[in-house]
C-alpha cells in the first residue's frame, strides 16, 4: 500500500484513490521568467517518481502540471530584456521542458499553459461572484476570504496571522486585508483579455483551479508542489476551489521541502542560485537527478560544492557494475525492496541504499542465473528511481569530459602534494575536486598519494 504524508493532515496516510481505475494528480509548474533552477527541479522530480509508482499501482493515471505564462515577473522580465512577453514565455516554457526531459522526467498527461486556458479561467471567476464568494471593486475583481469559514485550515494559519502573509497584496479596495484577487485590470502594454469586468488578466491563485476542473474534475486525489506554495498559493487554491465547485479540491496535498546552498536559502540577493541550464553545462541530467534523491523529499536538500561530484561517481561506478554485466540477460522481477521503500512515503535515501545493497548482490553472485535474477531486480530499482537508464559503455565514455592521462594524473597529484606541504589545504581541496570530477578517487597513505579510477 502506498502511503504518503498529507500536509492537509499533517500525519502519514494510507492512499485511498477517489476512483481506483482513474487516478488524478496535479503539481505547480514553473512561472517562464527564467531557466529554471534546482529548487524548481526538485518537485519535477519526485512527483515523476510518484507518478511512476501510481501508473504500477494503477490501471490509469492522469496527471498535469501546469505551466505559467502570466504573471507581473515575466512582465519585468520582458521589459528588461526589451522583448515581447510571448518570444520570453515560449523560449523559457522550451526551455523547461528541455531540463525535464534531460532529467529524465516522464511527460504528464497534460501540461497546460494559462494562455490556452482563460474562458475557463473567467468561466470560475464569474461563478464564484454569482455566488456572493467574489466581488469587484476598483477595476479588480477579489475572492471574499469570509466567505469561506475554513480559509487557513490547509496551511493551519489563524485568520490573525494571514494577514502578514506571503504575497498579500493590501490595497483600500479590499473588504478584508486576506481577501485575494481573482482578476486585475490590464494597460495597453500588459497581456489582457476582454471580460465582464473589462479588459484584464487572472490572478495568480485562480488559473491552478480553474485548470485542475478543466482537465482533471472538480475533485483530484493528489495536489502536489514545493514548500513554499502552501500558503498563500494552495490555500486560496483550495478556497476558491470548494466555493466554486461544493466539492473537496485534493484529498492528499503533498509538498517538497526547500533546497539550499551551503545551509542558506537560495536568492538572488545572495548570488547562489544554481540554474539547471549551468549546471547542465557541466554534469549530466541523471546525475542532477541522482542528486536531487539524496535526501528526503519532506527535508531541506543542502548543496554544496561536493553535491554534483558525489553524486557522478556513484552513478559511475553503478554503470561500472552494470558493464561488468552487460552480457547477463535481466529475468524480469517482482516488487523490489526499493518499490516497498518508496511506498512508505517515498523514503528516496532508504531506497537508494537498497538499490546499492542489489548492487552488491550482484557483484558477488558467481552463477550467471543468480546474475540474471539480481540485474533484473536492479533494473526495475532503477526505473522507479529514474537512473540507469543509459547505455552503460555511453555512460562511462562521457565524450562531453576530456579524460586525464596518467601523467595529467601524476601531475595534479604531485601539485597537491607541494600545497599540502606549504599548508596551502584550500589549493589541497581544489586539485582533490578536479581529480573527483574525472572520476580519479586518491588515498594518502603512509606519507604516498595512491589514486584510482
Amino acid at each position: 500500500m502506498l502511503k504518503l504524508f498529507n500536509t492537509f493532515s499533517k500525519k502519514i496516510e494510507t492512499f485511498k484513490p477517489i476512483n481506483p481505475k482513474n487516478v488524478k494528480m496535479y503539481v505547480c509548474g514553473p512561472t517562464v521568467y527564467n531557466h529554471p533552477h534546482i529548487g524548481n527541479a526538485r518537485p519535477a522530480v519526485i512527483f515523476d517518481i510518484l507518478y511512476r509508482i501510481l501508473k504500477e499501482l494503477y490501471p490509469n493515471v492522469i496527471y498535469a502540471r501546469n505551466i505559467t505564462d502570466v504573471d507581473d515577473k515575466i512582465n519585468d522580465a520582458a521589459k528588461k530584456n526589451r522583448e515581447s512577453i510571448t518570444n520570453l514565455t515560449q523560449r523559457y516554457s522550451t526551455a523547461y521542458e528541455e531540463d525535464m526531459r534531460n532529467l529524465g522526467i516522464m511527460e504528464p498527461s497534460f501540461i497546460p499553459k494559462v494562455t490556452d486556458n482563460i474562458p475557463s479561467i473567467i468561466s470560475m471567476i464569474k461563478k464564484l461572484e454569482d455566488l456572493n464568494h467574489a466581488y469587484f471593486s476598483n477595476d479588480h475583481v477579489l475572492f471574499n476570504v469570509e466567505s469561506f469559514p475554513h480559509y487557513g485550515k490547509l496551511s493551519k494559519l489563524r485568520q490573525e496571522d494571514l494577514i502578514a502573509g506571503a504575497r498579500i497584496e493590501v490595497a483600500p479596495y479590499k473588504k478584508n486585508s486576506s481577501d485575494f484577487v481573482l482578476w486585475k485590470p490590464s494597460d495597453n502594454d500588459t497581456p489582457g483579455w476582454d471580460s465582464p469586468w473589462g479588459r484584464g488578466r487572472p490572478g495568480w491563485h485562480i488559473e491552478c483551479s480553474a485548470m485542475i476542473k478543466k482537465f482533471l474534475g472538480d475533485s483530484i486525489d493528489i495536489h502536489g508542489g514545493g514548500q513554499d506554495l502552501i500558503f498563500p498559493h494552495h490555500e486560496n487554491e483550495n478556497a476558491q476551489s470548494i466555493c466554486a465547485n461544493k466539492s473537496i479540491l485534493a484529498n492528499y496535498w503533498i509538498h517538497n521541502g526547500f533546497v539550499t546552498f551551503n545551509k542558506k536559502k537560495m536568492s538572488k540577493s545572495l548570488n547562489n542560485i544554481i540554474t539547471l541550464n549551468d549546471l547542465g553545462k557541466k554534469f549530466r541530467g541523471e546525475s542532477i537527478r541522482f542528486a536531487l534523491l539524496s535526501a528526503h523529499y519532506r527535508q531541506p536538500l543542502d548543496w554544496n560544492k561536493s553535491t554534483m561530484t558525489n553524486s557522478e561517481n556513484s552513478l559511475n561506478n553503478l554503470y561500472t557494475i552494470l558493464a561488468d554485466n552487460i552480457n547477463i540477460y535481466p529475468k524480469v522481477s517482482e516488487q523490489t525492496n526499493v518499490e516497498r521503500v518508496l511506498l512508505n512515503d517515498l523514503n528516496t535515501p532508504e531506497a537508494i541504499a537498497n538499490l546499492f545493497s542489489t548492487v552488491k548482490d550482484l557483484q558477488k553472485a558467481k552463477k550467471n542465473s543468480l546474475k540474471s535474477e539480481i540485474k533484473g531486480i536492479l533494473l526495475r530499482e532503477s526505473y522507479f528511481l529514474g537512473i540507469l537508464q543509459k547505455d552503460p559503455y555511453q555512460w562511462l565514455k562521457n565524450p562531453e569530459q576530456k579524460s586525464l592521462s596518467e601523467n595529467d594524473i601524476k601531475n595534479l597529484i604531485e601539485q597537491r602534494t607541494l600545497a599540502r606541504k606549504n599548508k596551502n589545504f584550500k589549493e589541497a581541496d581544489r586539485i582533490r575536486e578536479i581529480l573527483l570530477q574525472h572520476g580519479i578517487s586518491i588515498k594518502d597513505e603512509k606519507g604516498d598519494t595512491i589514486w584510482s579510477k
